[in-house]
């Protein structure tokens, strides 16, 4: 076995090698010290690799790799694009790269809106106490270097600022062009005292892909976050959700996945103040070489907050699905209501579930579980719904459309978990 030391070095030299002949991207005085800072992180930590501990069922190669594997492009086809019947205010990027001629105009949202490319530019800017801090926070106990990665070389995205009730929803729309793309996106969204927004991302972002998106909810804030992951079967993706919520804020965030080559999704939220609530939510359905793995850290650190993490996969033909969840309580947050389960539907015996759930309690007043199964289809309801006349493989569609309503009915707007039961739905049709 390696010695640990002699793997740390490993480690920083694959970062060096990676970062070779790369400078830091041009800014101004505070996204410049941000970028700075989150470098020295990185250079520190060094690159994931399999042994470390939250990397164990997912092998990182693809994402740290210098060179990117291509990914065929699929067209939209027949159907209507996600959330196409909602009226937001559409933020397209192409290849990772904001395209403001194809975007509707920010302003339409009622809320304050910036690219990341313009506002790194600038000395002062409301983004300069914010911008890296929470990655920089996600950091203890566990090593998020591809975080940190994305911190230091991003130059796309959006800082997103909302002081009241956002007239309609911001909806980031990805779309790619180049079979080769790399995209780096970093968001930035901060809700003051009693604000409200919601969030929605859709389409294929790039062959490989880094995703920030840092959170702060003030007090009474209220964010719904919902996104696709779909369209693209050889993509391969890491993203971060970081969020800290002060007293009575409310977090739910929902990702719809499907396709992809190998997907990441990494989530750690914080429970600042008391009274409020997050609720972190997934569902899966993958088919042949796809691995997907969703990494949720949830800390409780102040009184009466409640927290769910909801995740239902549903693979087959080889498929390989993760989750890794973890609530953590201190000791002063009392009152504690705390629940997360992760379920996955094996369609038959190549697919495969790896779980990890974890508690950490300190506080004694608290109300916490956890539970993991998998499993097949329940033959007795197949049969009592096939002695009613409903054919196999219908029958089964129906099954697997309830195995996934828990994770669907996270989502706060019953409208666009309609729109996404029926992208699924279609998407489970056309895989037979």
């Amino acid at each position: 076995m390696m010695p640990r030391a002699k793997l740390a070095q490993q480690k920083r030299d694959a970062v060096s090698a990676l970062l070779d002949g790369r400078s830091l991207p041009a800014g101004g005085a505070w996204a410049t010290k941000a970028r700075k800072a989150a470098e020295a992180r990185l250079r520190d930590m060094g690159l994931p690799v399999r042994r470390d501990e939250y990397w164990r069922y997912t092998d990182p190669r693809r994402l740290t790799e210098a060179t990117v594997q291509p990914g065929q492009l699929h067209p939209q086809g027949d159907d209507a694009p996600v959330f196409d019947a909602i009226d937001r205010v559409k933020l397209v990027f192409v290849d990772g790269v904001f395209d403001p001629a194809a975007s509707d105009a920010p302003e339409l949202a009622g809320v304050e809106i910036t690219p990341l490319a313009e506002a790194a530019r600038t000395d002062l800017h409301w983004a300069r106490d914010l911008y890296g801090t929470l990655e920089a926070r996600s950091q203890n106990p566990v090593q998020r270097p591809l975080a940190s990665l994305n911190t230091s070389y991003a130059t796309e995205g959006m800082l997103i600022r909302v002081t009241g009730v956002a007239a309609r929803p911001v909806a980031l729309i990805y779309q790619r062009k180049n079979e080769a793309a790399e995209a780096m996106t970093h968001h930035l969204i901060r809700l003051e005292q009693g604000a409200e927004l919601t969030i929605l991302e859709d389409g294929p972002v790039a062959a490989r892909y880094n995703q920030v998106m840092e959170v702060d909810l003030g007090e009474g804030a209220v964010l719904n976050h919902v996104r696709t992951q779909g369209r693209d079967h050889e993509r391969a993706g890491v993203t971060h959700l970081f969020a800290q919520l002060d007293a009575q804020a409310q977090l739910k965030s929902f990702t719809l996945s499907a396709n992809g080559a190998l997907t990441r999704n990494e989530a750690v939220i914080w429970l600042d103040g008391a009274d409020g609530a997050a609720h972190i939510a997934g569902a899966t359905v993958g088919d042949g070489a796809f691995h997907h793995d969703d990494t949720v850290f949830i800390n409780h650190a102040a009184p009466r907050c409640d927290s769910r993490q909801v995740f239902k996969k549903v693979l087959r033909h080889g498929a390989v699905g993760v989750f890794q969840g973890k609530i953590l309580v201190d000791q002063v947050a009392q009152l504690t209501d705390g629940y997360q389960i992760s379920q996955s539907l094996l369609l038959d015996e190549n697919a495969q579930f790896l779980a990890k759930p974890e508690l950490e309690i300190y506080a004694d007043d608290v109300k916490c579980s956890h539970g993991s199964t998998s499993g097949e289809i329940d033959q007795s309801q197949l049969f009592y719904l096939r002695a009613r006349g409903l054919p196999e493989d219908q029958a089964k569609l129906l099954l697997v459309l309830a195995f996934l309503s828990e994770a669907l009915e996270e989502i706060a707007d019953p409208a666009l978990a309609d729109d996404l039961r029926d992208k699924m739905e279609a998407w489970l049709k056309r895989r037979g």
